[in-house]
């Protein structure tokens, strides 16, 4: 579908700040994200202290904002299921418990990347 609006750097400037904003939600209302901000800072320094190959920062940063999307992801399905379905509901516990389970499998994986890069390096 076309758009009826011209393009605008002003409308795009405008687009990036509700970006932050749903990020700024995260951060604001979401305790687990708190919980990978903590990691996430915990594994910068880490890599830093051990001097992180370029192979390894980019699989450190790739798990990290696999994280990070998936939580987000999370919080918006979390949101729309809250608005179509006030009410307790079975689907809509299945819908929350699904993406719960996404951000889950993807702190796992994350968490075996992290493991494989860090644990060599503790034992060196």
């Amino acid at each position: 579908m076309k758009s009826k609006h011209a393009f605008s750097i002003r409308a795009r400037i405008r687009s990036f700040s509700y970006s932050f904003q749903g990020i700024r939600t995260l951060f604001k209302h979401e305790h687990n994200a708190w919980i990978h901000a903590c990691a996430t800072l915990i594994v910068l320094l880490l890599g830093v202290y051990f001097n992180l190959s370029m192979i390894e920062w980019c699989w450190i940063t790739l798990a990290i904002g696999i994280v990070f999307i998936a939580e987000l992801f999370n919080t918006a399905i979390e949101y729309l299921t809250d608005l179509i379905s006030p009410e307790i509901h079975p689907l809509a516990k299945k819908i929350k418990d699904v993406s719960s389970g996404a951000v889950l499998i993807s702190a796992l994986v994350s968490l075996v990347i992290g493991l494989l890069i860090f644990v060599p390096k503790f034992s060196a």
